[in-house]
């Protein structure tokens, strides 16, 4: 029979291999993840600050706002899901994300002044403007402060205010333990959770596990896709403490003159629905959209809900050939 010593000593080194396996995976996707969060962006200095951004495609000016824990690299990936080729989309990473730092005052407001410098800095008159989830406050703001500048407004699962039933993080403890580790800014335990438990970020991210897991594939990739894309979270957490600190506050909706499409789910776990509503009631002549089912992420809703955007975009005479006024 083995020494006991012998025993211990073979299963620390095989634990010890385990875990430099693991740090080094870890290492490796990180790398990437944060080699490419520096790539394809520039930095803009307007009349209010810097704003890193970046554009792609020809055509009609799309200005497309990040949700929390995105950056440019979500713009322009949400532009493309929801609105697909045609138009030239310009992505901002707002206030926290990635390289905009985060001015003395984060509001709502100062981030619509912002997009509006960046627009301007960018010599374009008026876009398209598309705030997905956080990213609808500024854009519903930008619609307020600058309306000259806003040739139609799309709101996703939009994180606005909503009088009776706010907008929320799901409850469930497994939320809390992401929301505590997005805010310590961890990037291996979010790496570790997107290995070992991604239900659990599936869930944090405002969709129930067992509808992504009865998606198809595609949507599947699609969902893991956003997940990943949150990494590396250190470069994010600053906007995702903007975004989770904000103090919502009823908004003079009824003055956005643009056209207005507001789509979300009824089962959106971030409980956008009661905001949508609200602010549908309140902008003259905005179209709701709403999805039984699909969550924060609209699954198994892409192909409808591009098909929607771009019905309202040539209904509102705001196409990817429209020559601008």
């Amino acid at each position: 029979m083995r020494p006991i010593r012998y025993v211990l000593l073979r299963a620390s080194l095989a634990l010890g291999a385990m875990a430099g396996a693991v740090f080094l995976s870890y290492e490796n996707e990180i790398s990437r993840a944060r080699d490419a969060a520096s790539r394809g962006s520039l930095v803009a200095d307007t009349e209010v600050g810097q704003t890193e951004y970046a554009e792609r495609g020809a055509g009609f000016p799309l200005l497309s706002i990040h949700g929390a824990g995105g950056g440019f690299d979500q713009g322009l990936a949400n532009a493309a899901e929801l609105v697909g080729k045609g138009f030239r989309i310009v992505a901002p990473s707002r206030f926290g994300y990635l390289r905009t730092p985060v001015p003395q005052s984060p509001s709502p407001a100062a981030q619509a002044d912002a997009h509006a410098a960046l627009l301007s800095k960018l010599t374009i008159s008026r876009a398209v403007v598309v705030g997905v989830s956080a990213g609808a406050r500024s854009a519903v703001e930008l619609a307020i402060r600058h309306p000259d500048k806003v040739a139609a407004l799309v709101l996703i699962v939009p994180g606005l205010y909503s009088p009776a039933s706010p907008v929320s993080i799901e409850a469930s403890r497994g939320s809390k333990f992401v929301f505590w580790v997005v805010n310590a800014g961890g990037n291996f335990a979010w790496w570790a959770a997107e290995n070992i438990a991604p239900s659990m970020l599936i869930r944090f991210v405002g969709v129930r596990p067992e509808q992504v897991a009865a998606a198809s594939q595609a949507e599947r990739d699609r969902v893991m896709r956003i997940v990943a894309s949150i990494e590396p979270l250190s470069l994010r957490f600053l906007g995702i403490n903007v975004d989770s600190t904000a103090e919502l506050s009823e908004l003079p909706l009824g003055q956005i003159t643009a056209p207005t499409l507001i789509i979300t789910a009824r089962d959106d776990l971030f409980n956008t629905l009661p905001a949508a509503e609200f602010a549908a009631s309140k902008i003259p002549g905005a179209r709701l959209v709403v999805c039984d089912t699909g969550g924060h992420l609209l699954v198994g809703h892409e192909p409808e809900v591009r098909a929607t955007i771009r019905d309202f975009l040539a209904a509102s005479r705001v196409t990817a050939t429209a020559v601008l006024r």
